[in-house]
């Protein structure tokens, strides 16, 4: 029993292994336009962050 049990993991795995090993890959993305901002929000995230931690700080 335990012999059939390993049999079927390794063929399964094996039968998983082969057929994603046939899959196309997605092509690549062209890159962004030069000059383009890495980030545009990172002046929001930072503001929200140092507003949220003024208000933890002396809500407490």
């Amino acid at each position: 029993m335990k012999k059939k049990y390993y049999t079927t993991l390794i063929l399964t795995f094996l039968l998983v292994a082969a057929f994603n090993a046939q899959v196309v890959p997605p092509p690549v993305p062209p890159p962004p336009p030069p000059g383009l901002p890495v980030d545009g929000g990172l002046v929001f995230l930072a503001l929200s962050g140092v507003i949220y931690g003024f208000r933890k700080n002396f809500k407490a």
